[in-house]
């Protein structure tokens, strides 16, 4: 493993002398080389935040250690500027690590990136850092960075949606949920596109203190988001799978009737088990279930545009009663729908 270095005039340790708490959680954050901008700055605006929140409420809460690491001595954006990294060969190893995402936001840019010698690099730092107790994260193309280690392999994990299909094909290992924002599992944490690195932040936050993470998200006028936009989603199956892309809109036209998954398949010129295994493939979701991310756009979009009731809601996404509608709300956005309504 290369070692890490220090450069530049600024210091992104930040002290917690003044919390008379437990001893603070140390965070590295790895900066490689193109690190995409707002990625980096926003995990670092979050948890500094936190800590001068924390310290300017007399909040008791352990507070974040905040590292920013690097692989080579002199790192840049991609927008050029220089990034201040810490030397950590001999330090303490952290209790997390957060891989803010690479700016290669096509296959063909990304993928190459991933054979990079720094990159290599940063890969057995993980391993070393998890194998001395660090847990890790990370947001957007960083996720790939990630599953690049293996240390995902068997794990769930999420990734920036117009990548999924790429992912699941590199990573098949890893149990891909596209359509959430965070997804932890054990001691790993994975988010989604480039506003996820607020997302990761506030949920590394809130395992310290919910008080602290709620604050620092009004501070910050963020809004949670139940998932990564369905919407999204759908739009960009046709770069990736056509017979997808033409099923999510012969669905969207018939989303206010009982839709017949037989009737999908005859409809599409293809088959049931065809449709099961491309659907599956590129968004790792079953027909049924995809449906369902549908209908619950639709509805959330109607109870925020519409005065229509409840019934008649349902009745335009396909089912027969508001009841129906309100409990898949709430199973799959945490959410009523007086909430959803509110905002």
């Amino acid at each position: 493993m290369s070692a890490l270095y220090k450069r530049g005039v600024l210091e992104n340790t930040v002290s917690i002398d003044n919390f008379d708490t437990d001893p603070a959680m140390r965070i590295f954050v790895l900066a490689l080389e193109g690190v995409f901008d707002t990625g980096l700055t926003t995990v670092l605006d979050a948890l500094t935040t936190a800590n001068e929140l924390a310290r300017a409420t007399g909040m008791a809460t352990p507070g974040f250690e905040i590292t920013v690491a690097g692989m080579r001595p002199e790192v840049r954006t991609a927008l050029g500027l220089q990034v201040p990294v810490h030397d950590m060969t001999d330090a303490p190893a952290p209790d997390w690590v957060v891989v803010p995402a690479l700016n290669r936001t096509t296959t063909d840019l990304l993928v190459p990136s991933l054979g990079r010698a720094d990159v290599i690099d940063a890969l057995g730092a993980l391993r070393t850092w998890h194998s001395a107790g660090a847990h890790l994260g990370a947001a957007c193309t960083g996720t790939f960075v990630l599953a690049e280690s293996g240390l995902l392999n068997g794990r769930e994990a999420t990734t920036t949606w117009w990548l999924s299909p790429v992912f699941r094909q590199r990573y098949p290992e890893v149990h891909l949920d596209a359509h959430r924002i965070v997804v932890p599992s054990g001691s790993m944490v994975t988010a989604g596109a480039a506003l996820g690195h607020l997302d990761l932040a506030l949920w590394l936050i809130r395992n310290n203190s919910p008080e602290l993470a709620a604050l620092v998200a009004s501070y910050l006028v963020f809004d949670s988001r139940p998932s990564q936009s369905a919407f999204a989603i759908s739009d960009h199956l046709s770069h990736s799978d056509p017979l997808v892309a033409r099923f999510d809109r012969w669905v969207r036209e018939h989303l206010d009737t009982a839709i017949a998954l037989d009737d999908a398949a005859d409809a599409l010129a293809t088959s049931k088990r065809t449709l099961t295994r491309r659907l599956n493939e590129v968004l790792g979701k079953t027909p049924v279930e995809y449906i369902q991310d549908l209908r619950v756009e639709r509805a959330v979009h109607l109870l925020k545009t519409s005065k229509d009731s409840v019934d008649r809601i349902a009745e335009r996404v396909g089912y027969a009663d508001g009841v129906t509608l309100r409990t898949l709300l709430r199973r799959r956005l945490g959410k009523g729908v007086r909430e959803l309504r509110a905002s």
